[in-house]
């Protein structure tokens, strides 16, 4: 019988019992340990099955699997060593039938042969190999070869301990710049905060004390009791994450991909309640990558202090009688302060504030933090003098870089008892890519960033308005609670309101001030949803949101808390688009607020402005007066309502040179509202809209503001917003002309073919988005405004416009929003006759929807 698949099959079974052990909660320590011990086991027999024992070598564990640590698919590093390079034949073919034996018994094998002196050359070289081998356990064969390998790394010339701290810490700063600790997909063992983190302390001490654990640094007095228990806690569950993670992917898989996270938090035990299993999981991973960020921060600055011996070398400078700056850290100069005084852990902030020179906390000082921290009884704004402290860090320009250290180590949550209820609070979503309080905390940031001179060219008009607002502070509070009540169900702009002028009665704040602050939180949405998903060329609109804002202050402050919170999202959220919407909405708003009511516009005198701006564009090119009349002669009112006179002179000089029986398709060089325009003219037929966004699809287009009209011959005149996925115009001739072609080709057609759509990506699989649809109540009586959410599939335009010409329904104009795997898309509709949709049309068209977008897409 194979003896390989044997053994393959008593692997199986072995981990099958573990998974049994793991989901009866069994210690995660011994169940790695278990898996260590069987693969020990393995070895020895395979070992000896190619007679290896009675070669002059011997088998090396290194690695996560010389720690004694193995996940059930982590990869099993060996070294197998010798004394010499004049091996036998008959060794070196029993060392190749060895390996493939344990490959084909189904373990991961990652291996070397090599003697000793080859072997301390490449550790000397790199840090890597010099790590794996600091871990080294001998599993059977030759010891004297094995304690010459290990005399030999712990000499004072291989890796010293000043050169492998200095490797180990640029080695962690790399890995830190390629991955953020609060990715929506993080890595468990390389995101900061991972396990590498908690390794690199584990590594540093081995080499400086030759530690042979992290118990052992208790006893160095690098690490207290109580910060071991933290270390120790924190490891456990990035384990038992591992192992759940390795254990549903069925492979080394160390990455949460969503399309695993549900299922691995339901082998965690967690369950839906209130919240998802899968966002209290998620929870408590980001709560964990914190604490590990903050424990290696200051481990890592002890150690350097004691391998670099750099107490001396960094300058002191006085500050108070209170704190001192040592470099870029600031120190306390009494280690009882903090116990003694709370209101001096607000205070060591706002000397942050006050002193851009610092940039961290000195390790000694964070230690006291931390301990202080833990022993507080209740939050710290309950302190009187906490809370002038407080008040002066939000008054001062430097206030959110020490708003920002406080997130960082826990003092805001220690202030404030509602935002520890957000630390680490995630949405299982593709839209909020950080935890609310992370998201916040940016939010913050860009709030900053306004006032610096480099941004203007991103933020011009955010940096003109930041420096115009009574107080700053005010915003910064705004930020602060604008979604500090997510997660408690309810409307969480309205409960963070509420919360809000609670916390600026406590403070001392004015009634005005609170309120404006309350007003805030409880409308942070409205300017980005009246933007992106309504018609805000419509002057009832803009006046509707005039209302809302009531004076130019609150639009300032609202403009500013706007686009900090969009850029704060995910890093793609922003894009000139929705910039160029934000400015226009807001310099809208302000023509309407600063003449008060105004008379209805005349829609003929519109029209006429319109055109004559657009004629005389024209007729400087040379283009013929009665042509131009005749062509416009065909077109409605609503035409020139819905386009500026430069796009009307652009769509007219073309049209006049086109041959009006082939469809016309023209794409922008220069950019409309921060996206490129298309323009489609071509005889009206059933399912045009359709037929148009299936190409655009199929071209990976994102299509982002749709105004589609008819000629009063029956052409169309349908403008389109068009973007690249990366939310850049579309600037490459080729693919300009590329998107051309195939449009021009798919209008021109007499018979098309059926709609076949792209795949859906993987990182969409695992979301299910229930498809709504919405009437609201429209500002006009011939038209009905329908909203449309839905998960943002292949197709998915195309799909509402083929329902739109089976329900004989006539679209006027779409706003297109993506939020992550959601679509939130904004039509304004007609029947075909003109008129506005009734309730039995309203009924009819949501039915064919939601059929049409539960349907399967064409693969």
């Amino acid at each position: 019988m194979n003896t390989a698949l044997v053994a393959k099959n008593t692997l199986i079974e072995f981990n099958q019992r573990l998974l049994e052990q793991f989901t009866a909660k069994q210690p995660i320590t011994d169940l790695v340990q278990q898996r260590c011990q069987f693969v020990d086991a393995l070895l020895l027999d395979s070992w000896q099955k190619f007679g290896l024992d009675q070669a002059s070598i011997c088998l090396i564990a290194v690695g996560g699997y010389g720690r004694g640590e193995l996940h059930p698919h982590s990869d099993i590093d060996l070294l197998l060593l010798s004394q010499s390079d004049e091996t036998s034949q008959q060794a070196k073919d029993a060392i190749s039938q060895f390996i493939t034996y344990l490959w084909d018994s189904g373990l991961e094998i990652g291996h070397s042969v090599r003697t000793i002196a080859d072997t301390l050359s490449q550790g000397a070289q790199d840090i890597t190999i010099a790590t794996n081998l600091l871990e080294a356990r001998l599993l059977m064969g030759d010891n004297r070869l094995y304690d010459e390998l290990y005399d030999a790394i712990r000499q004072p010339d291989f890796w010293p301990s000043q050169a492998f701290f200095l490797g180990k810490k640029e080695e962690q700063d790399l890995r830190h710049e390629k991955a953020n600790a609060f990715d929506l997909e993080p890595n468990i063992k390389s995101c900061p905060g991972g396990l590498r983190d908690i390794q690199t302390i584990a590594w540093v001490a081995m080499r400086h004390f030759d530690a042979a654990s992290l118990q052992d640094l208790v006893e160095h007095d690098f690490l207290t009791p109580v910060e071991l228990t933290e270390l120790l806690e924190c490891r456990d569950f990035l384990w038992q994450l591992r192992f759940a993670l390795h254990m549903t992917s069925g492979r080394n898989e160390n990455r949460l991909l969503f399309d695993l996270q549900r299922q691995v938090a339901t082998a965690m035990g967690y369950e839906d309640a209130t919240q998802l299993a899968v966002e209290q999981m998620m929870k408590r991973y980001y709560r964990t990558v914190r604490r590990v960020m903050e424990l290696n921060e200051m481990l890592l600055q002890l150690f350097k202090r004691a391998t670099l011996n750099q107490t001396t070398s960094l300058t002191i400078y006085p500050i108070n009688n209170q704190f001192q700056r040592r470099g870029r850290y600031i120190e306390v100069l009494d280690e009882s302060v903090f116990e003694n005084q709370p209101e001096q852990i607000l205070n060591l902030f706002l000397q942050v504030a006050r002193n851009s020179n610092i940039q961290r906390i000195y390790a000694p000082t964070l230690r006291l933090l931390r301990q202080a921290r833990r022993k507080l009884t209740g939050p710290l704004q309950d302190n009187p003098e906490c809370r002038k402290y407080f008040m002066a860090i939000l008054k001062h320009p430097r206030g959110i870089a020490a708003l920002s250290l406080m997130h960082k180590h826990g003092i805001l949550s220690s202030y404030l008892p509602a935002w520890r209820k957000i630390e680490g609070q995630m949405q299982f979503d593709l839209f909020h890519a950080y935890t609310v309080d992370e998201h916040t905390h940016r939010l913050l940031l860009n709030i900053d960033r306004f006032s610096q001179a480099d941004q203007k060219d991103e933020f011009p008009l955010g940096a003109i308005l930041i420096n115009q607002l009574p107080k700053k502070g005010l915003l910064v509070l705004g930020a602060i609670f604008h979604d500090i009540a997510k997660g408690r169900g309810g409307d969480h702009s309205k409960l963070g309101a509420t919360d809000a002028l609670d916390f600026c009665k406590l403070h001392g704040l004015s009634d005005h001030d609170g309120r404006l602050v309350a007003w805030l939180v409880e409308n942070h949405l409205v300017m980005s949803v009246t933007a992106q998903r309504r018609d805000i060329s419509d002057p009832d609109v803009v006046a509707t949101f005039a209302d809302r804002v009531q004076d130019a202050v609150h639009l300032s402050y609202l403009y500013c808390l706007t686009v900090a919170d969009i850029c704060a999202t995910n890093h793609k959220a922003w894009n000139n688009w929705k910039g160029s919407l934000l400015r226009d909405l807001y310099f809208s708003t302000q023509r309407v607020l600063s003449r008060g009511k105004e008379k209805p516009i005349d829609v003929a005198d519109r029209v006429l402005e319109i055109q004559q701006k657009a004629q005389k564009e024209l007729l400087r090119r040379g283009l013929k007066q009665k042509s131009i009349n005749e062509l416009w002669l065909r077109f409605k009112d609503d035409y020139f309502l819905r386009h500026q006179p430069n796009q009307v002179s652009w769509h007219t000089e073309a049209l006049l040179k086109h041959d009006k029986q082939k469809p016309l398709v023209l794409i922008s060089k220069h950019t409309t509202r921060g996206g490129s325009e298309l323009f489609v003219y071509a005889k009206d037929k059933p399912k045009l809209f359709a037929t148009v966004m299936t190409v655009l699809d199929n071209k990976n287009i994102n299509v982002h503001d749709a105004n589609v009209m008819t000629s009063n011959d029956d052409y169309a005149l349908d403008t389109f917003v068009i973007l690249e996925q990366d939310g850049e115009p579309i600037t490459q001739l080729s693919r300009i002309q590329s998107i051309k072609k195939s449009l021009e080709k798919a209008l021109a057609s007499q018979k098309p073919k059926p709609p076949k759509f792209r795949k859906m990506a993987r990182i969409m699989k695992p979301f299910n988005v229930r498809t709504q649809v919405s009437f609201l109540p429209g500002a006009k009586h011939d038209t009905s405004m329908m909203e449309l959410i839905a998960l943002d599939s292949p197709g998915l335009l195309a799909k509402v416009g083929d329902v739109l010409y089976r329900c004989d329904t006539t679209l006027l104009s779409a706003k297109i929003t993506t939020i992550g795997e959601r679509a939130e898309d904004f039509f304004i509709l007609q029947t075909s006759d003109g008129q506005a949709l009734n309730e039995e049309q309203q009924t009819q068209l949501s039915e064919a929807l939601s059929g049409a977008l539960s349907q399967p897409l064409h693969q």
